[in-house]
């Protein structure tokens, strides 16, 4: 959600149980302005927060003029002093007030904390124990030895954020817009969708840059719009089903829930400029999804 309008967002999204008491939206709402001066961001949004043990993480974004320019993945830990950062990065806090940036995420750390279960306990300096087997070889021998691994609560903290980034980031059809010469804005002329067209998931894209849409053909393609339908619809996400969609407040809200990762939840006032999506949550991807269906 839009940090100009975090004030709007939350009570727009306090249906689905997101709130957050007074004190801590007024000092979201001055750091967060004080983050988009500093770091010169075009636009920073309030990603929401990951529930932990011990402390919660604040998770904030920034983002540049492209709205889908690559995006690191950035953290702010205890103590930690900030270095150049990028639009695109995410910032995460422990108090709201006090952001740092979060080391991109890679491929290398989304396999390695695969294997890391349950809660997070709230400090990104806790480090994780897991028993994996290597091949150890000695002459000719070849044999397997059990290997203690250490994993950061950091390093997870950086794959959960950009998993969820990429399975359920959401933004309505005509929010932003494609240019002849590649960059995506923000649509200044969206009016937001119509009473019909919030109803249908077919009205709802992936905030990332495409993946199904590359491998459709030009027949497929022909009657999509390429300033406006150049990401992927929800429509077609694996498993089917897996986002509830239901109209609130006499038909004044729409609000779309993921049942993947439990606690997304996305919200648009049909005819209007706001809409926006937070995640308040575990940081635990329901597995068993496909088997409650």
């Amino acid at each position: 959600m839009d940090a100009e309008s975090l004030l709007l967002s939350l009570e727009l999204a306090s249906g689905s149980g997101q709130g957050l008491s007074p004190d801590r939206r007024a000092s979201l709402l001055t750091s967060l302005t004080l983050v988009k001066r500093d770091y010169r961001y075009d636009r920073v949004l309030f990603w929401g927060r990951i529930l932990g043990l011990v402390a919660d993480y604040y998770i904030a974004q920034g983002l540049s003029e492209d709205q889908l320019a690559p995006r690191k993945t950035l953290y702010r830990g205890r103590g930690r002093k900030l270095g150049n950062q990028d639009p695109g990065d995410v910032v995460g806090s422990l108090n709201c007030m006090e952001w740092s940036l979060l080391p991109p995420a890679t491929e290398e750390m989304v396999v390695q904390t695969s294997v890391l279960k349950g809660r997070f306990m709230g400090d990104p300096s806790h480090e994780y124990e897991h028993t994996e087997l290597q091949k150890m070889s000695e002459g000719e021998k070849v044999f397997e030895e059990e290997v203690v691994v250490q994993i950061k609560e950091e390093t997870r903290l950086v794959s959960v954020i950009d998993q969820i980034d990429k399975a359920v980031a959401v933004i309505p059809r005509g929010a932003l817009f494609k240019t002849p010469f590649g960059p995506i804005h923000v649509n200044r002329t969206f009016e937001g969708l119509s009473l019909s067209e919030a109803k249908k998931l077919s009205s709802y894209f992936h905030f990332k840059e495409p993946v199904e849409l590359k491998n459709k053909t030009l027949l497929e393609k022909a009657d999509l719009d390429p300033s406006l339908d150049f990401m992927d619809p929800l429509e077609h996400d694996i498993p089917k089903g897996s986002w509830s969609i239901q109209m609130e407040r006499g038909n004044a809200l729409v609000v779309l829930r993921s049942l993947l990762w439990p606690g997304l939840t996305f919200f648009h006032a049909p005819r209007t400029k706001n809409y926006g999506y937070i995640y308040v949550g575990t940081g635990e991807k329901n597995i068993d999804l496909p088997f409650m269906l």
